[in-house]
């Protein structure tokens, strides 16, 4: 290889050892009127166009390349360079012969034997390179070269380029014969190469497609961040990654995934972003790719390894919310196919990334609520009476499910004296917190107000005022509030709405008929009180809504004539036995339907 520049080639004595061609004729020193020869070109010509035109595969062609050229020259060093258009360099693509360390060289254009055979595009045989100045001994047993350059539509693609260790070794024809095939090896490579990107091409939309369809449905942000880096690797083989996002104040960047040589690593850094390169794409809001870190004073040395950095900033709604950081050992690895391809990558990755941390915060909340409703389900239940009260006339049970962790039916037993209990039952409008909130504070007048021993309708008055007093819109309460006098076996019941009570004797049944606003919806409302004279055997039950209204897959309602038939039939068991038993006939009716209201059932069974 030879560092000679055009100027400065060897003068006519070296005209045995140093043959460039003639630019006017390039073969105008050989015998092309020999018919041996021309069909030697020709027969060469055929077997290159056969053998070139069998494969789109770079590395495939470039090996029959060699294979073939080895047909003609029996050479032992062999190698074809291409030129890098953005760094203006020829890097070896494919060799056969010589050290790894030559094979990492670039050379650029004008130095060495290939380099000034790219340069001027004449070929160029060398017989003796011991007499060529500045030549670069890469290989100090070499002895000649043979350069070719690969032009296509007069566009350098690289160089042919074959060395031996013998002096002389190479010929005239070799030089005639390499030459003629140079434009068809060209084009070989050149449709192998442009086969090679729209392949990647299409790999890169094929994973943009996958990133858009797979990354979009990842809602866990450390998942996610994984998953794009593993998606990355198939479109650009980085050697260390990380995605860093801002704070909520947007002064710091946080890593949050890190890759480096094939391990996942725990993310560490921290970086203000008013230092370093990915403060610099945050401020800058735009791509920053460095070939050498080393010469950029906004480098931040965080790898020793790293040569080469791509930041690419990541947009969601006109604001940055952090960076893509990829890095490389190599020097100027990352090129505008890579900017390219991650800015495109990048808005669906903020996008997908805001979405994760938009379902961290609201899956924080939930949970939060979740507390929050279990806190006052667990108060609810406090405020429920523990155990129904005992008499020795009368025994009472309940059984209540809510629709949700805390619903808006109440039920309570008061107690007005030794002998009489008051038995309430209730239900608010709407569900959940609300409705149990609701119904915390009907519960809190009425425990008030008990204190005075109202009577069961004069109990309602008080309450509705109550509730007129202190308004909401579109809150009422419905209520039964019956007084069971166990000296005489009473039962005065009062209504503002609610379901009424359904009375069984002797296999019999009987709706009580209190009727009555509900509370809290107008004022200077009113109740009647009825009265029930009960006998032993008697049972009577108050239910919610929810039980009659429960429906099953065909839409069907519960209703009262199945409960008032289940209440009669079951009235000799214990009052528990009967609340259960509506239950659980409530639960098989609806089958796999959902419930939707509350559902509470007290019996009074008289003994």
């Amino acid at each position: 290889m030879s560092s000679n520049s055009p100027t400065t080639r060897p003068e006519p004595e070296y005209e045995g050892d140093y043959r460039p061609a003639d630019s006017a004729n390039p073969h105008a020193h050989l015998d092309v009127a020999n018919p041996r020869v021309e069909s030697t070109d020709l027969r060469y010509l055929a077997q290159i166009a056969d053998t070139l035109n069998t494969t789109l595969d770079l590395q495939t062609l470039l090996n029959r390349t060699s294979e073939l050229v080895r047909s003609i020259i029996p050479y032992k060093i062999f190698s074809i360079l291409l030129l890098n258009d953005r760094t203006n360099e020829l890097r070896m693509r494919f060799q056969i012969g010589h050290t790894p360390e030559t094979q990492r060289m670039r050379i650029p254009l004008g130095k060495g034997v290939v380099g000034q055979a790219a340069l001027t595009r004449q070929p160029m045989l060398v017989n003796d390179v011991s007499q060529v100045e500045g030549y670069i001994d890469v290989n100090p047993n070499v002895c000649s070269e043979l350069a070719i350059p690969l032009i296509l539509k007069n566009r350098l693609i690289g160089v042919l380029d074959l060395e031996s260790e013998q002096t002389g070794f190479f010929k005239p024809e070799h030089l005639h014969l390499l030459t003629l095939t140079g434009s068809r090896i060209a084009q070989a490579i050149e449709n192998a190469r442009l086969y090679t990107r729209v392949s990647r091409q299409a790999e890169t939309l094929s994973v943009l497609n996958e990133i858009s369809t797979e990354i979009i449905s990842i809602l866990d942000l450390d998942p996610l961040l994984a998953k794009v880096g593993n998606l990355l690797r198939r479109l650009i083989d980085y050697q260390m990654f990380s995605i860093m996002l801002l704070d909520e104040k947007g002064e710091t960047l946080i890593t949050r995934y890190a890759w480096r040589f094939g391990y996942a690593q725990a993310p560490m850094r921290r970086i203000s972003v008013t230092t370093g390169l990915v403060g610099a794409a945050v401020r800058e809001w735009r791509p920053i790719n460095v070939p050498d870190v080393r010469k950029d004073q906004r480098y931040l040395p965080m790898n020793a390894e790293t040569r080469s950095e791509l930041i690419v900033p990541l947009f969601y709604k006109e604001r940055v919310i952090g960076v893509l950081d990829l890095e490389h050992t190599r020097t100027a690895f990352f090129n505008e196919d890579h900017v390219r391809t991650l800015t495109t990558m990048a808005a669906q990755i903020a996008i997908a990334i805001e979405n994760a941390r938009l379902y961290q915060r609201v899956r924080r909340q939930e949970q939060q609520l979740e507390r929050d409703i279990a806190m006052a389900r667990e108060v609810q239940l406090r405020l429920l009476p523990t155990a129904p009260p005992k008499h020795e006339h009368a025994e009472f049970a309940v059984s209540f499910l809510p629709a949700r962790a805390i619903g808006g039916d109440l039920y309570d037993f008061l107690e007005y004296s030794d002998n009489q209990t008051a038995i309430v039952l209730g239900d608010v409008s709407g569900k959940a917190a609300p409705a149990a909130l609701f119904a915390a504070l009907v519960s809190g007048i009425m425990r008030s107000a008990v204190q005075q021993k109202p009577a069961p309708a004069a109990m309602l008055v008080l309450l509705n005022e109550a509730l007129q007093e202190r308004k909401l819109e579109s809150q009422y309460v419905v209520m039964l509030y019956a007084l069971w006098n166990d000296d005489n076996r009473t039962l005065t019941v009062a209504n503002s709405g609610a379901i009424q009570p359904i009375f069984c004797r002797g296999g019999e049944n009987v709706t009580v008929k209190a009727e009555g606003f509900p509370l809290g919806m107008f004022p200077s409302a009113t109740y009647e009180e009825f009265n029930v004279a009960t006998q032993p055997g008697d049972a009577i039950v108050f239910v919610s809504d929810g039980i009659l209204d429960a429906e099953n897959e065909k839409g069907d309602m519960y209703g009262e004539d199945r409960l008032a038939s289940l209440l009669c039939t079951s009235r000799e068991l214990p009052a528990q036995h009967i609340a259960d038993a509506i239950l659980a006939d409530v639960t098989r009716f609806q089958g796999a339907k959902d419930r939707f209201d509350d559902e509470t059932i007290i019996v009074l069974r008289v003994k």
